[in-house]
């Protein structure tokens, strides 16, 4: 077996349930679940008619490339919400439809990676643990920049030397930030596309919540919007991914894409054709359908809006805790060890959160996950009010 496999960290969730397994919750408390970013909100149903009208394209072999209309709508998605210019981002040569954001994230690190002694990915502290076995995979070491409450929970990344930059071959960007919520501004991407001019690293940006946001007027931007800003129409070194998961609720459908340099996407392609992972036709044309429709998008974020606001009333007395900029995350923090609280809430309360620890790296002595939890508010309105009530209930009770 290959001997990288033994570098891999047990998932978060594996040390979640370990840590559970220690401890019985009250039997007379049904169970909410704050832990797992899933999406619990209806997907829409127009998605449900389009796979179930389409179910006789089972018997046909999907191609790697995808569909050229599934292609279009991703690419006239992105124009529109990226203000991108016209006809920069084709659908022939700058999109490429994938099976969620976690593949595309590993598949395109092995692509990417040039097998160096001295390569280095980097990514953000904490972190979605795919950016660091996608590293070690592909034979580079993951590097990792700390996201400090000081730096509003964005790497400082004035702060990297010059070395580490000249090792740098892929940087992971995550924006909106899962856990912190957390947006990358438009300054900084602008800085660090100079950078990858420099240093020659590609840059790839984890954007798979963009579309969930608490301020309508205010979108996150992203790298591609970065690209147009600067002229920058070839998109040169850049790269983003996409998910249709958190956007429209639909996690099982493991629909996403990747999107940007023309040049990078070329030989991707070509791995993912021997990776043999193409999208079934029944879900692209499904994702078609998605991309075109922005309502339920709206609706969504106007019911994470109303947790987000139901759940800080009543936790903000007792626990520091503010509304991210954006994602479905609450990032906050515990007046005792992260892991401790979470499961003494579960020992007590029968609500699971993550300890930012089981998110995090220890580097120079920093664990920047540490002394925080991460909760989604993926459940109901009435599940995520009740979860609040007893997180309070735990904490008045330290």
């Amino acid at each position: 077996m290959n001997r990288d496999l033994s570098l891999l960290q047990p998932y978060p969730f594996e040390k979640l349930t370990a840590l559970k397994a220690e401890v019985t919750p009250p039997a007379d408390l049904d169970h909410i679940a704050l832990s797992i970013g899933e999406p619990k909100h209806p997907s829409p149903s127009f998605v449900h008619e389009c796979l179930i009208k389409n179910m006789a394209k089972l018997e046909n072999y999907p191609t790697t490339k995808g569909l050229p209309e599934l292609r279009q709508a991703i690419a006239g998605w992105c124009t529109n919400r990226f203000k991108l210019s016209e006809s920069t981002l084709t659908a022939d040569n700058h999109v490429l439809p994938v099976n969620g954001t976690r593949e595309a994230i590993f598949a395109f690190t092995q692509a990417a990676i040039e097998r160096k002694p001295d390569a280095l990915v980097l990514s953000p502290n904490p972190f979605y643990q795919i950016y660091e076995g996608a590293a070690y995979l592909s034979g580079a070491e993951p590097y990792y920049l700390n996201c400090l409450e000081e730096n509003g929970f964005i790497p400082d990344y004035d702060a990297v030397s010059a070395d580490i930059w000249q090792r740098c071959q892929l940087l992971f960007l995550c924006s909106p930030s899962n856990p912190t919520g957390a947006v990358t501004n438009l300054e900084t991407l602008k800085k660090l596309i100079a950078l990858s001019d420099k240093y020659d690293f590609i840059i790839a940006s984890d954007e798979c919540y963009s579309e969930i946001y608490l301020d309508e007027a205010q979108a996150p931007v992203g790298l591609l919007q970065a690209c147009a800003e600067l002229g920058r129409d070839d998109y040169k070194n850049c790269i983003v991914m996409h998910s249709l998961s958190k956007r429209s609720n639909l996690p099982g459908l493991r629909s996403g894409f990747i999107a940007g340099d023309a040049a990078l996407l070329k030989p991707f392609l070509a791995y993912r054709t021997y990776h043999g992972s193409s999208m079934p036709i029944q879900h692209q044309l499904a994702s078609i359908e998605a991309w075109g429709d922005e309502e339920h998008v709206l609706e969504n974020r106007d019911q994470y809006r109303r947790k987000f606001d139901a759940v800080i009333e009543i936790l903000a007395p007792v626990m520091d805790v503010k509304k991210p900029e954006a994602s479905f995350y609450l990032w906050a923090k515990t007046p005792i060890a992260d892991d401790k609280f979470a499961q003494g809430l579960f020992a007590s309360q029968n609500v699971t959160v993550l300890p930012g620890r089981y998110l995090s790296r220890d580097t120079d002595n920093t664990l920047p996950g540490a002394g925080y939890v991460r909760m989604a508010l993926v459940a109901t309105v009435d599940e995520c009010v009740e979860a609040a009530k007893r997180i309070r209930e735990y904490i008045e009770a330290l």
